[in-house]
């Protein structure tokens, strides 16, 4: 007799998980939820973050509500292969810092049989794709897209709002940098 699950999981094969979507909405809180998870059930995990977010800690991931993790750091995510060998679980935060290099890499380790789950923004403060989440989301298996509470209205908030006036694409920061906004309170920089 077959046991029927909620959500069953692929078995004998690795998949990629992507946790994507605004800042403030969770996605790190979300990967941290499921590493825990994956080291309660003494599965070999691997944790990696990218050199430029140092917003809370240089060798920790960490969420905005405090949560935290061990991981390593990495400036290229090739160095990703080379230190996921022994791993079961490998787990990826603030991909939209990575080069498109990233999705080979999740692809690699997914078909050498191990769970990838990776978190990132999937649209910059202009409400643009950012680059490579869409394309990792276009290979994933599973896909969680968290939302925020916009901080004008109270609705459900899916865009970063970027409350300086920097232009460069990339800039690290957090509540003095940016807000999470609903698409209508979204105001996209004139530039």
């Amino acid at each position: 007799m077959e046991v029927v699950t909620l959500h069953n999981m692929p078995q004998q094969t690795g998949w990629i998980e992507v946790i994507c979507g605004c800042m403030y909405s969770g996605k790190t809180e979300e990967l941290i939820r499921r590493l825990r998870r994956a080291q309660i059930a003494k599965q070999n995990v691997v944790i990696f973050k990218p050199a430029i977010d140092t917003r809370y800690s240089n060798d920790h991931i960490v969420s905005h509500n405090t949560q935290s993790l061990s991981s390593t750091v990495v400036k290229n995510p090739q160095e990703i292969l080379g230190l996921s060998k022994d791993a079961q679980v490998i787990g990826i935060d603030e991909a939209q810092f990575f080069s498109a290099d990233i999705t080979q890499i999740a692809e690699t380790l997914a078909n050498q049989g191990k769970r990838v789950i990776i978190a990132g923004l999937d649209q910059d403060y202009r409400g643009i794709p950012f680059e490579p989440v869409p394309q990792l989301l276009a290979i994933a298996e599973y896909i969680t897209k968290t939302l925020a509470i916009c901080v004008v209205c109270g609705n459900p908030a899916d865009r970063t709002q970027r409350i300086t006036s920097q232009k460069d694409r990339v800039v690290v920061g957090a509540k003095d940098v940016y807000e999470a906004r609903c698409r209508r309170c979204h105001q996209v920089p004139t530039e």
